[in-house]
């Protein structure tokens, strides 16, 4: 028998459900947070796309889940840390230092609301 105790299964349903989720709430926590836009529905995509593989290669790697709230200190600078780098890899989506900041604060209170991974 396999240890899976503390592992997520990996299906395609629940890699689409956490993109759509995803999208929702980058979507939500750009329209809230100053420094923090995104150009058009296919930036959003892309970027939901993007901030879902980082999050995964960084837990993956690291053990660090980066739920702003779910795991403290470290998962907040995770958190900001995925929204800023994902500027650099899709066009459309700006965001400033303070922006990332701001943005992980509202991820992580949509992500206490909302059912689900977010990041």
């Amino acid at each position: 028998m396999a240890n899976t105790e503390g592992r997520k299964e990996v299906s395609v349903k629940n890699i689409v459900a956490r993109l759509v989720l995803t999208a929702i709430v980058v979507c939500i926590a750009a329209f809230l947070t100053p420094g923090f836009s995104i150009s058009g529905i296919w930036a959003l995509i892309l970027a939901a796309i993007v901030i879902v593989a980082l999050d995964y290669l960084i837990q993956r790697f690291t053990g660090i889940d980066a739920s702003p709230f779910g795991r403290g200190v470290v998962g907040f600078i995770v958190s900001g840390f995925i929204l800023y780098a994902t500027q650099f890899v899709v066009t459309g989506f700006e965001i400033t230092i303070w922006g990332a900041i701001i943005g992980a604060i509202v991820i992580g209170i949509i992500d206490m609301v909302l059912p689900g991974d977010v990041m």
